[in-house]
């Protein structure tokens, strides 16, 4: 019997084992697709207890605390930081074939050495050794991110964004580049009406430019696109539940701006088509700077309107959509590149059952100007567990290349998230190791392990065109 977390963690075989030691496990980590808060690395934070560090902002354990009973003043609310930490410690038995139970551990043992189980009964004492060693020097947020060899970091980032904390970063001389994404949702959701407005004052602070007409529009965000870009940006996002790739003219998307700009009542249709009109602008402007352009697409989000109303968004109210994807997609990127201007392109779903789907999808786009050129992405969120990886994985082997994967990110607001990338190496390493002994691929170790080294950060490095890391 394998002991829990031991060294051959989620390994299981000779071969699988040698392939994560010798070759995963040496390589450096490149976190292309992260929501981590700017601000915190600019000011080189200090934690003063593990709660503030691994619960605040973690929707993952959130609605995992909910799901066992938990009341809100210790998932969001009041209580205190020892407190909330209590009851996560409650609750983590309960996650026993949840990834959050393989995370939980992971983290202690990597960041801390504490390999102690979590529970009720260790809780106090987890919680002292953590929260004292987060107030050293060595356990500062930068000091985190070189703890795990970090070399890269793209945050996410509005176009209404300053980038000051970014700049601050470049100052200071860190020696790990942290460089936004623009994600440029809110620019283009004309849901509602009163949002959009606000967000346009926002805009025309930033851009230091009056927006009377949707060319102004249009001018100011790309002038703060030519800002990330001088920033160092070269990555955008899009957060969407589906690609909209509606049929419009430039006239009615004028108009449509116009009626919104006066408060008018936009129609969903109307909503549609203009969002269908800025993406392909987004995308254009993408290719034109050679960015890498990324789409995560499949969620259904804020299904409980209460708790939305008393939490705000990205509190733990989602879930998998299951939304056509297939011809919208098809719809857009063709478009996209019958006008020469599809960049390189990362594709994200959620729901499973399109798996396939996207995996195809980036087959029809591949010109072989660029190895990989339109990436069928890394599990994401809900699939962000063992299960959800090895479909990904497979998928991608079966209908492209598993070789030119550009590999793992974190997607997280936490330090303390990085293990996230061991987790898919060991996996990784796990379906190629058993396959070589299975005869299914052949035991020529430098072949399969240089391919292993590829995935895990060689690939990236070389797709985001990031050669200096």
């Amino acid at each position: 019997m394998k002991t829990f977390l031991d060294e051959n963690f989620l390994l299981t075989t000779k071969t699988s084992e040698k392939l994560y030691h010798e070759y995963a496990a040496k390589m450096p980590i490149i976190d292309y697709h992260c929501h981590l808060p700017p601000e915190q690395i600019a000011e080189n934070t200090q934690f003063e207890n593990i709660t503030q560090a691994w619960l605040n902002g973690d929707h993952y354990k959130w609605r995992a605390l909910r799901a066992n009973g938990i009341e809100e003043s210790y998932v969001t609310g009041a209580q205190s930081d020892r407190e909330k930490f209590r009851k996560w410690a409650e609750t983590v038995p309960y996650t026993l074939r949840n990834p959050l139970y393989h995370w939980t551990h992971l983290e202690l043992q990597r960041y801390f050495g504490i390999s102690e189980l979590l529970n009720a009964e260790s809780a106090d004492r987890i919680y002292d050794e953590c929260s004292e060693k987060l107030q050293s020097p060595e356990f500062s947020v930068r000091s985190l991110l070189k703890k795990m060899d970090v070399r890269m970091v793209c945050t996410t980032d509005d176009p209404v964004d300053s980038l000051n904390h970014h700049q601050k970063i470049k100052d200071d001389g860190f020696e790990i580049p942290v460089l936004p994404a623009f994600r440029p949702d809110a620019a283009m959701n004309l849901d509602n009406n009163e949002k959009f407005l606000e967000y346009l004052q926002k805009l025309e602070t930033v851009s230091d430019r009056s927006i009377t007409s949707y060319a102004d529009f249009l001018d100011a965000l790309k002038t703060r696109h030519d800002y990330f870009a001088e920033m160092g940006c070269s990555v955008s996002d899009h957060g969407l539940g589906h690609i909209h790739a509606d049929d419009y003219t430039d006239d009615e998307i004028r108009q449509i701006f116009d009626r919104a700009l006066i408060s008018s009542q936009i129609t969903e249709e109307e909503s549609s088509k203009f969002k269908s009109a800025m993406l392909v602008q987004f995308a254009e402007w993408d290719a034109e700077k050679n960015w890498v352009q990324q789409y995560h697409l499949g969620a259904l989000r804020n299904n409980n309107s209460r708790k939305l109303a008393e939490l705000g968004p990205d509190t733990g109210w989602d879930s998998m959509g299951d939304f056509e994807q297939g011809r919208n997609l098809s719809k857009f990127l063709n478009k996209l590149e019958n006008n020469h201007k599809l960049a390189k392109t990362i594709l994200y779903n959620l729901n499973p059952r399109d798996n396939e789907l996207f995996a195809t999808m980036t087959g029809n786009f591949n010109d072989g100007s660029v190895a990989g050129k339109i990436q069928y992405g890394s599990a994401w969120w809900f699939m962000d567990q063992k299960d959800g990886m090895i479909r990904q994985i497979n998928t991608l082997s079966n209908m492209g290349l598993i070789s030119r994967f550009v590999g793992m990110l974190t997607d997280s607001r936490s330090f303390l998230s990085f293990p996230r990338h061991e987790y898919f190496r060991r996996i990784l390493c796990d379906l190629f190791g058993s396959e070589i002994e299975n005869g299914e691929l052949p035991n020529d170790i430098n072949l399969i392990g240089s391919t292993i080294e590829n995935i895990c950060f060689n690939n990236a490095k070389e797709y985001f065109g990031w050669n200096q890391l």
